[in-house]
């Protein structure tokens, strides 16, 4: 019935740099009536994979896909997203050999319920998940989408969730113009998130200036990308004009640079945006910053309210759009890494975790080579 060994890749949730690769139990793979078990193909890794873990409690990223095997008190798993085959269905409306695309846990396989059937996708009623943020149980069944061509499937996993990110800031700040400001600063600015919102103001005939906030390592290459009209490292921070009305968009979660953009900008920062937890070492989100005027943006949160707004076609219309022209833009500087399954996975997790890969690669895991 299954064509390789079901494994799941789970990491320590108090300590989640520990990880191990646990064979799932066979029993743990049999469907019910209405069930369907699909066969990961790849999945993108990213920074924003080590925010979910960062904020698993918070927005219940743990809750998505519970981790199986010998001794799981304390273990977790990171949701990715990608792509996998139905290789066994107990439902007439979804044959075996579909395609889909979504959200799914850094394993082999995945038992899903789909409900709500179309032809271009369906929503996991898997019970766990029912309290679950709607977006995230969402899968397409993309053999529908007459577009669709396997060849732009890395592109699609590792920019999906990143770039819809940076479309919704990017939204969401133009739907509130610009909180006033004059200029827009970007922590974390070598951040994939970060750099598709950059393309997004680079766009904008009415968008503030942009400032892009990185390390000495990725400087250079922040610069190259041509988005940002200026771009410093974090101890360069006394070269910003703290006199111009800001909007902050912070993707690193280091609270002590906040915590001195604040102190800087005093009343001249109109807005604060807490996205990303790049630098999650750095985080303490409780002392310091200016509450009043700052928020944790949740992506799913804004997608939810736009599909109410515009419906979900005309949604879809504007992000693809959008996707399309930063991809392209991206795909000039950006090289892909294909790991050959979990086991090369956990050999680049920790420099993921530390925030060592350069700004210009791609992390794709083929479960298929």
């Amino acid at each position: 019935m299954h064509q390789i060994k079901s494994q799941q890749f789970q990491v320590k949730k108090n300590n989640f740099k520990t990880n191990r690769i646990v064979a799932v139990p066979e029993d743990e793979l049999e469907l019910l009536n209405g069930e369907i078990l699909v066969l990961l193909d790849l999945f993108s890794f990213t920074s924003n994979n080590i925010t979910y873990a960062v904020s698993g409690e918070i927005i219940r990223y743990w809750e998505f896909f519970p981790p199986v095997g010998p001794q799981i008190d304390g273990w977790g798993i990171i949701p990715v997203w990608g792509f996998a085959d139905v290789i066994e269905s107990r439902t007439d409306d979804i044959p075996v050999g579909d395609r889909i695309f979504g959200y799914f846990p850094p394993a082999t396989h995945l038992k899903l319920n789909p409900g709500k059937i179309t032809l271009r996708g369906f929503e996991d009623l898997t019970e766990h998940r029912s309290t679950l943020p709607k977006t995230y149980n969402l899968y397409r069944r993309v053999l529908s989408e007459s577009t669709y061509d396997r060849k732009f499937d890395s592109d699609r996993s590792l920019f999906y969730p990143l770039y819809v990110t940076s479309f919704c800031l990017w939204d969401s700040l133009q739907d509130n113009n610009w909180h006033g400001a004059d200029q827009t600063i970007i922590l974390s600015a070598s951040s994939k998130t970060s750099i598709g919102l950059a393309y997004g103001i680079h766009i904008d005939p009415n968008a503030p200036k942009s400032i892009g906030i990185t390390s000495v390592r990725n400087i250079e290459a922040v610069k190259k990308l041509g988005l940002y009209n200026q771009v410093l490292t974090y101890d360069q921070l006394d070269q910003l004009g703290t006199t111009i009305p800001t909007i902050i968009v912070d993707m690193s979660g280091n609270n002590s640079v906040l915590v001195d953009l604040h102190k800087r900008l005093k009343d001249f920062m109109k807005f604060t945006l807490k996205v990303g937890l790049t630098h999650w070492k750095a985080s303490n989100p409780n002392q310091g910053i200016i509450r009043e005027r700052s928020k944790f943006f949740f992506a799913p949160s804004h997608i939810q309210k736009r599909i109410e707004d515009w419906g979900g076609g005309e949604f879809d219309k504007k992000t693809t759009r959008f996707l399309l022209e930063a991809i392209t833009e991206t795909r000039k500087w950006l090289e892909y890494r294909n790991l050959d399954g979990l086991a090369e996975l956990t050999q680049l997790y920790p420099k993921v975790c530390d925030g060592t890969i350069p700004a210009n690669q791609g992390l794709i895991v083929k479960m298929k080579f």
